[in-house]
């Protein structure tokens, strides 16, 4: 366990009861939960992230992910609820091509590829969670989706903007909270959600299974 580390809190409408632990390094979803007040110990997952299974519903492939994620952590923490993520992006289908389902970029060429996929285009973003309790074998999994409108983009914008590395480790190849923000012209939804955590679900099952409460 050295490679967990304890995050900062900050004042925020809520505290922690119990011992919480994030199944994740991702700064984004570490500072949305730290402005709620919350203490938490950050344990990034080292499971593996395997592709859909055939046939498999990006929002039920999310949550697979994220199940993988809190469970591979959770073995760490048996006394700790430990709460997991896993963000993707999904293109719907059009013109006889099939959806796709669109992870963190390989590279360079991979992320302009993907940001080219969905210039101009509407697509899902896809937040799949899942907490574990502490001497409870069932997990709760729930999956947020919202709705993103892309501005129509030139290539040469594309191509600035990947030469930034801002898109290097997000899903679908771009920050709606940082410099991609110009990529994005509307959202419907959750926008937490397209940071890379649905906040006020996740506040909503932490208060309903007592592991935090308003100050």
């Amino acid at each position: 366990m050295t490679n967990a580390y304890l995050s900062d809190v900050t004042e925020g409408a809520f505290r922690t009861l119990s011992a919480l632990v994030l199944a994740s390094n991702s700064p984004r979803r570490r500072d949305l939960l730290a402005a709620l007040g919350l203490a938490l110990e950050i344990c990034p997952s080292n499971a593996p992230e395997p592709p859909p299974l055939p046939g498999e519903e990006p929002s039920a492939y999310a949550m697979r992910m994220a199940r993988l994620k809190t469970l591979d952590v959770a073995v760490l923490y048996q006394d700790c609820a430990v709460l997991g993520a896993d963000t993707i992006v999904v293109l719907p289908a059009s013109a006889g091509e099939p959806a796709q389902i669109l992870g963190k970029p390989t590279d360079e060429a991979d992320a302009l590829r993907m940001l080219t996929l969905l210039s101009g285009r509407t697509h899902q973003v896809i937040t799949g969670c899942c907490l574990a309790l502490p001497g409870q074998e069932e997990r709760l999994c729930f999956a947020e989706v919202t709705e993103v409108v892309m501005r129509a983009s030139t290539r040469e914008e594309l191509s600035a903007y990947v030469a930034t590395g801002e898109p290097a480790d997000k899903a679908g190849a771009y920050a709606i909270q940082g410099l991609g923000a110009f990529l994005v012209e509307r959202v419907a939804g959750s926008y937490t959600n397209v940071v890379g955590l649905p906040v006020a679900e996740c506040a909503r099952h932490l208060l309903d299974k007592g592991l935090i409460a308003a100050r």
